[in-house]
């Protein structure tokens, strides 16, 4: 049957499927294959799974909905799960840096605590593109040096004005780098808040 868009309309080019015949005597009863088939966009770079020209996704489920459409994109809508570990990775999660267990734990609380913080300024204090930005994006368009690009005590080099021919302006130049947090109600920027 057709595969369904975000806004619960037939998309063009994508069926979902129900997978019978499939061996899952080793799944719990109940668990279903569903697979979805998509021509990817124009200009997509194709790998070796993707048959006569179609991408597929397959996953499993314990759900009884018959609505296959439905159910594909219920599920697809869990992919934001998938970007938050990804951030998390992005952010340190991808190593643990320490031998002992409570030195991990204590990195991996701080990890937490910076994902946190990136989305409560994502949510409150940003605009355009940077609402939804990865946490690269954001630490390139705040401000922070990209590694290796300041000299080791973290200065840029003496007379060196960061504006010459061959130097690149830092922080660079945005039209969607944010603004500062929304003031208090009834105040402006320019009054210290009381």
């Amino acid at each position: 049957m057709p595969a369904r868009d975000a806004d619960g309309n037939d998309r063009d080019g994508a069926e979902v499927a129900e997978l019978v015949g499939f061996n899952l005597d080793t799944w719990p009863p109940g668990t279903r294959a569903i697979v979805r088939r998509e021509r990817p966009h124009p200009g997509a770079q194709l790998t070796f799974s993707d048959i006569d020209g179609h991408r597929f996704q397959a996953f499993i489920t314990d759900q009884d909905d018959t609505d296959l459409a439905a159910l594909e994109l219920r599920h697809r809508g869990h992919a934001r799960v998938e970007d938050k570990i990804r951030a998390a990775k992005a952010t340190g999660l991808r190593n643990l840096p320490f031998g002992g267990y409570v030195a991990n734990e204590a990195w991996l609380q701080l990890i937490l605590i910076a994902l946190d913080l990136t989305a409560w300024t994502q949510r409150l204090c940003l605009v355009g593109t940077l609402v939804a930005a990865e946490p690269k994006k954001l630490r390139y368009r705040s401000g922070t040096p990209p590694p290796g690009s300041l000299p080791a005590a973290g200065r840029p080099p003496s007379g060196s004005t960061g504006t010459g021919p061959g130097q690149q302006r830092w922080p660079p130049p945005s039209n969607d780098y944010g603004q500062s947090c929304p003031p208090e109600p009834g105040t402006t920027h320019n009054q210290p808040t009381p």
